[in-house]
């Protein structure tokens, strides 16, 4: 039987600057550490092609985000001095998602509900 699924993701892209890839790369070292003693992280990771960097992402619920996004917001800070925040979207059961619209507006993302799937 599938349980309810809360999860939320949060699929932000980066462009880096030129000349700061290895700078970039090792503040992701730093977002890595301070998330990994977040409770309701339940995956993290960065991916990246050339110049282009995409954080991996995963949350119980909308809760888990806003820890998370509490937790690292200086490094996010320091991360948009040396890359632009191409894309930042947000994905999850509509619930979740309406508990976030209002904290995260300033960051204009892009908001997809979940309608059709399931969690094990």
């Amino acid at each position: 039987m599938a349980k309810t699924d809360t999860c939320c993701t949060v699929v932000p892209y980066f462009r880096i600057h030129d000349g700061k890839i290895d700078e970039f790369k090792s503040l992701c070292g730093r977002f890595l550490a301070a998330t990994e003693t977040e409770p309701k992280c339940m995956f993290y990771g960065f991916t990246f092609d050339g110049a282009k960097a995409h954080c991996r992402e995963g949350y119980e619920d909308a809760d888990g985000v806003l820890a998370h996004l509490d937790n690292v917001g200086a490094l996010i800070a320091e991360a948009l001095t040396i890359a632009d925040l191409e894309r930042f979207e947000l994905h999850g059961p509509a619930a979740e998602m309406a508990k976030l619209r209002e904290p995260l507006k300033d960051l204009n993302p892009g908001f997809y509900n979940l309608e059709l799937g399931f969690r094990r």
